[in-house]
């Protein structure tokens, strides 16, 4: 298997990582957040500000494109590409909601019909719509079938069943609920919510998705600046109303579509911690050559050398780490895809708080100041291993999938193709 980048993908690359330091720097973010998140800013506000000319430049870069086929237009890359995308933002510090917004439209590509792709997909590649997946709830605690939104099918003409006993409705359906820290939320044009149309609250069978307009009656969203301030919202529906055409995928079968929609979030937020990573160590390894104590830099101490040699070590850990979350995402085992892509997540959790924490620690109290960007990509790193399960979670899911291989009598879950 050969590991190393193409040259399109050094290209992409070196483009991305170029625009973030020339055009993203570190005072032009601290400025999009006072725009976003000033006194008395709500949704409409910061909708405003990430539909900016960053947000269209990102479009035109072709970035949100990147992992979608050509049919769809994109470009016709896949998870390994988007990494790349994920790196440069992660060393950008970037506040624009690239990920949630690719997360949800991928649902849209992969389960979606022509006129759903039309009205969704192709205004958010174009950077024209910004959308985000609503699934997770208070109770749920990372448990993505743990629903109890409900999906009702409107009308008395609702007609027909799917096998998990969800009725089908021409008339439509009402969405009743709330979901919690909708990541992108508060700047999305639209969401893919995630709701129960039958079986119990933590049935696998019964979860179906939704795209539904962000101004729909009934909706209402709740923004609020994150820790890492890249912003997330509530969202609250109350008999919300939408058509039969606003089903994404097949009533009561949307289980398995979410999984793979989160295992590719994983894949994309490793890479992304793999660039804040990278950053870290390079501004770390930069501040021990200038910064100079009792006449000599920081830098000349052994001990101060061997901890920055393990951050290096640590990072280049978890880039072999993402790379392999993206590669296993072409597996076509679900079991396999799974186990691989929490594995990916405790190696990220594991060596961002290492290196986070290294990267404070060696910078003193500048590290956590507001006016230096090494604690703003400390709270990044803490907040993508709280993101789509921690280590813990992702540890139970790997002894869950183990158990069930063993149970079955299968020696090995699969590999990624070569």
């Amino acid at each position: 298997m050969d590991l190393n980048y193409s040259a399109e993908q050094d290209m992409l690359r070196e483009s991305v990582e170029r625009f973030m330091r020339d055009v993203y720097a570190f005072t032009t973010r601290q400025k999009l957040l006072k725009q976003a998140w000033n006194d008395g800013a709500g949704a409409a506000e910061a909708r405003a500000v990430h539909a900016g000319p960053h947000w269209r430049r990102f479009a035109e870069l072709g970035w949100l494109a990147v992992p979608f086929a050509e049919d769809d237009g994109g470009i016709g890359g896949g998870p390994v590409d988007f990494g790349i995308v994920m790196e440069g933002i992660g060393r950008g510090l970037a506040i624009e909601p690239v990920l949630p917004t690719v997360m949800a439209a991928r649902l849209v590509a992969e389960i979606g019909t022509a006129d759903q792709k039309a009205s969704w997909l192709t205004p958010a590649l174009e950077g024209r719509k910004r959308l985000a997946l609503a699934f997770a709830e208070r109770q749920s605690r990372y448990d993505l079938t743990d629903c109890a939104t409900t999906a009702t099918a409107s009308g008395a003409t609702a007609s027909g069943a799917t096998a998990s006993g969800a009725a089908a409705s021409d008339d439509g359906w009402v969405l009743d609920g709330a979901k919690a820290v909708v990541l992108g939320g508060h700047a999305a044009d639209g969401f893919v919510v995630v709701a129960r149309s039958a079986g119990a609250r933590r049935d696998a069978a019964g979860i179906s998705l939704f795209l539904v307009d962000a101004d729909a009656a009934g909706l209402s969203v709740r923004a609020y600046r994150t820790n890492d301030g890249t912003g997330a919202a509530d969202i609250t529906l109350r008999n919300v109303t939408v058509p039969a055409s606003a089903l994404l995928g097949r009533a009561g079968q949307g289980a398995g579509d979410l999984e793979r929609a989160i295992d590719f979030a994983i894949a994309a937020v490793a890479s992304e911690a793999v660039g804040v990573m990278a950053a870290l160590c390079e501004q770390t390894l930069e501040y021990l050559k200038t910064r100079r104590q009792f006449g000599r830099p920081l830098g000349d101490n052994q001990v101060l050398q061997h901890r920055m040699v393990d951050m290096v070590i640590a990072t280049e850990e978890a880039r072999s780490a993402a790379l392999h979350g993206a590669l296993m995402m072409a597996v076509d085992d679900p079991r396999a895809r799974a186990r691989a892509l929490s594995l990916t997540k405790i190696e990220i959790g594991r060596t961002a708080t290492r290196v986070g924490q290294e990267a404070v620690q060696l910078h003193g109290a500048m590290g956590v100041t507001e006016e230096l960007a090494i604690g703003h990509y400390f709270k990044r790193l803490t907040a993508i291993a709280a993101s789509f399960g921690d280590i813990d979670w992702h540890t139970r899911r790997v002894a869950r999938i183990d158990a069930g291989i063993r149970a079955a009598g299968i020696p090995e879950a699969g590999t990624a193709a070569a």
